[in-house]
């Protein structure tokens, strides 16, 4: 449904049944098929000059809209250019390729930060980050600029990343419309309005239909289960009941000794014969472990499991020649190239983080051209990568956070289900949870039937961020942009409920004064002494038993509450008689007037985050010199020293910046900067937090040092402070990049590093990010040294991973 002018969805009759507009028609015959309802509304409004934001399911189309506004652009006469915007590299790479397939590789450009090519052309695919830097640094190509589509636009709850969506959303130039594309989110109509107010004209199209139905099940013991029961969604199939909880827990008791259980193995070769005697292939088996998705495909290989036939292994055996043939022989043993082909000989592969970006492509397309037909992926795999199955399958409930094993949400659910079904080809898409002992079927009908998924921002200012729009748009503009941000929107309409309370309460005070006398001098006297006795009562019985042993504090309090007594007795009041009556309206006074004030403080807190956080983030600026201010902050002007720091973005952007200023790294070679930059950029898996680190004595150790210290005194900063705080560098795998930058093999960089090849690239392709970021901050010096660690990095699997 399109939306009106406050952004929330308006019922339109008339447009449902109005002509298609000729551009909507000329752009159905080039895909070659009718648009489904919500396209043909989200195309209407771009046709009409707005912009638009689409939620719908996983599958349902919603990239149509955006592939209209790309052909607008190409139709359009005028010079005008789209940009095409996805949160990760692969996506981006992937839609690259579709782009360039549909209107030729000279009208289709591509910006990762890996990636620089055709960067003029009227299409131009980039990851946000790419977008924001643009912005900062008014690129002449924001000019011609007539669409951004922003993918996966949900991203913005990304706690590491989402900022940056906001900041792209809120600086664009005015005349660009967005076409923004989303899951289905609960408050997507909060967020359309949010889009109105930043953006202009925005309509706001939700669909909740999906194109290919979902059929919900459990595999109980080698057996498939209906989820629900029939014709009565939500609710659990009565066969199911005898098994909820069924050897779990049972009792408190017994869960505070330890009756949560161990996760059972999955017979995953039992499984994929299951689904294929059920003809439920190809499947997806998500798994929350990168260990246990190659032990999965191990599994399979060692149970016989082959699912291809002579013709279908000579076309993959081409596909894997096309993708792998860069890679050196002698890389190919310590990258498991053999087990790892044989695998996806037989219809079988695996794919995670820890893959080489080649393999994840191979698998990618395998799986597309229905070649291989059973994948086991991490959760990575539901963002946006076009891999649809007949069946996904889900092992587990639960996932590690990075703190903790956790319940999976009903959003991370509808994630992770909406590849089911691939349209075109299925009648049904299914999903499959294997259920273990301690499953809670009940939980799992509530998280299949629940479609909450709210969107929350994640925005935060930081330090390049303050630096950048303080430097071009001076301090009372940039606080504007940051009070129109999507996080201060939800904060703003989070305390309209409390407000009305607040008030209520207030109200409800004035009466309880009222009943009470609290206008009357001596009755207002004579309950404040009431109510500090029942004070001093309380502190009495909370005193610490270190306090009761010493008895100083125990007996200044009990005298006080004697002299209260006293006074209590001795008071005119107290011979008034409906006293005690007044007292107990008193006593209601004291208590909602607390409550009230917290209340009041909770308001506060929310509405000022962003900008008390903001101010914190500017005193940390001025204590450093990158900022110059007066005393309050009312005025506020960047530094020489921000040149520094506007070019660097990332977690660590004040530690790289403090640490070109003071020259820390200054005569490093290139091989010792390369390993350095890995240090403020690497974190350590959980199981090797506490190992010892060992660098080579002498210039690199020292500068390590000199980085740690510097990392130091901005962390006493941030803790002073109360800002969020980011660990340590971690010198961990310095030693292995270090080797790796003077021409070390492969296997014995990732033995020392003890990382997957997969995990190796993306750390060098973080680092070679960074080293160009140093590269544009300080052109000379260290710039030029960065640089030249760059191409030292840049070889072997390094140099042929196209995608990071």
């Amino acid at each position: 449904m399109p939306s009106d002018d406050s952004g929330e969805t308006v019922e339109t009759e008339q447009t449902a049944h109005a002509p298609l507009p000729d551009e909507v028609v000329a752009f159905q015959r080039t895909v070659g098929f009718a648009l489904d309802d919500f396209q043909v509304q989200a195309a209407r409004s771009i046709v009409h000059g707005r912009g638009v934001l689409v939620a719908a399911p996983t599958g349902a189309g919603k990239t149509i809209v955006a592939d209209f506004a790309v052909y607008l652009t190409m139709q359009s006469a005028a010079d005008e250019k789209i940009f095409y915007t996805t949160p990760i590299k692969a996506l981006s790479n992937q839609k690259f390729h579709e782009l360039q397939e549909r209107y030729g590789e000279s009208n289709v450009g591509l910006l990762t930060g890996d990636n620089n090519i055709n960067a003029t052309a009227p299409i131009v695919v980039m990851t946000t980050e790419v977008l924001r830097n643009m912005i900062y640094e008014r690129s002449d190509l924001l000019g011609s600029l007539s669409f951004v589509v922003m993918d996966e636009v949900h991203y913005l709850a990304d706690r590491m990343r989402g900022p940056v969506w906001e900041e792209v959303i809120i600086q664009l130039p005015e005349h660009v419309r967005l076409i923004s594309l989303s899951a289905t989110v609960s408050n997507a109509e909060e967020f359309g309005a949010w889009l109105q107010e930043v953006r202009g004209h925005t309509d706001v199209i939700v669909s909740e239909f999906r194109p290919v139905p979902l059929n919900q099940h459990v595999l109980v013991r080698g057996d498939l289960d209906d989820l629900f029961e029939p014709g009565r969604p939500g609710q659990l199939n009565r066969h199911l009941h005898r098994l909820s909880g069924l050897d779990g827990p049972r009792s408190n008791r017994e869960r505070r000794r330890g009756g949560h259980h161990r996760q059972q193995r999955v017979d995953r070769a039992a499984l994929v014969k299951t689904l294929e005697r059920a003809d439920l292939l190809p499947m997806i088996g998500f798994i929350f472990s990168r260990v246990g998705c190659d032990a999965a495909v191990r599994q399979c290989m060692l149970a016989g499991i082959s699912l291809t036939t002579k013709q279908e292994r000579d076309q993959i055996k081409r596909i894997i020649d096309r993708h792998c043939r860069d890679i050196p022989y002698q890389d190919r043993e310590v990258l498991g190239f053999k087990h790892w082909k044989g695998a996806l000989l037989r219809g079988v592969g695996a794919h995670h983080a820890g893959l080489l970006p080649a393999f994840k492509e191979t698998v990618e397309e395998l799986y597309q051209r229905r070649l291989v037909r059973v994948v086991f992926a991490t959760e990575t795999l539901a963002l946006g990568i076009n891999m649809p199955a007949r069946t996904v399958v889900i092992e587990s409930l639960e996932k590690y956070n990075g703190v903790a094993r956790v319940p999976i949400t009903a959003g991370e659910y509808t994630q992770l289900t909406g590849r089911a079904g691939r349209r075109g080809i299925d009648d049904q898409g299914h999903s499959v949870v294997v259920w273990q002992p301690g499953v809670d079927l009940e939980r799992v009908a509530s998280l299949a039937s629940r479609r909450t998924y709210p969107l929350k921002s994640a925005f935060r200012p930081t330090y390049n961020m303050a630096v950048n729009l303080i430097g071009q748009f001076g301090l009372s503009a940039t606080r504007e942009i940051l009070e129109s941000s999507f996080a201060q929107f939800q904060a703003d309409r989070s305390v309209v409920g409390l407000a009305r309370k607040l008030k209520e309460q207030r109200t409800s005070l004035d009466g309880y004064a009222e009943a009470a006398g609290l206008d009357d001098p001596l009755l207002r006297d004579f309950f404040d002494l009431r109510h500090e006795l029942s004070e001093t009562d309380r502190s009495i019985q909370h005193i610490s038993k270190k306090e009761r042993r010493s008895g100083s504090r125990r007996d200044d309090l009990i005298a006080h509450a004697r002299d209260l007594k006293v006074q209590l007795r001795q008071h005119p009041a107290a011979r008034i008689d409906d006293v005690e009556d007044r007292a107990r309206w008193a006593e209601r006074w004291w208590r909602l007037q607390r409550q009230t004030e917290d209340l009041q403080r909770e308001i506060e807190h929310r509405v000022s985050n962003i900008a008390l956080t903001f101010e914190r983030v500017v005193r940390v600026l001025v204590h450093f010199g990158y900022l110059s201010a007066d005393a309050d902050l009312a005025e506020v002007a960047v530094t020489d020293q921000a040149g520094l720091l506007d070019k660097i973005y990332g977690e660590r952007d004040l530690v790289v910046a403090e640490c070109l200023r003071r020259e820390v790294w200054k005569g490093l070679e290139p091989d010792q900067l390369a390993a350095i930059v890995t240090a403020l950029v690497y974190e350590p898996r959980r199981d090797r937090g506490d190992e010892e680190v060992w660098l080579p004595r002498g210039a690199l150790q020292k500068a390590y040092a000199d980085t740690v210290s510097v990392w130091h005194e901005i962390d006493d900063q941030e803790q002073r402070r109360d800002l969020p705080r980011f660990p340590e560098p971690n010198a961990l795998v310095c030693t292995a990049v270090l080797r790796w930058s003077r021409g070390a093999t492969l296997d014995h960089v990732l033995e020392e590093a003890e990382l997957p090849a997969g995990d190796f690239v993306r750390l060098m392709k973080m680092v070679i990010d960074l080293l160009d970021q140093i590269g544009a901050a300080q052109p000379d010096g260290v710039g030029a040294v960065a640089r030249s660690a760059k191409d030292l990095l840049l070889r072997g699997i390094v140099e042929y991973s196209s995608v990071g």
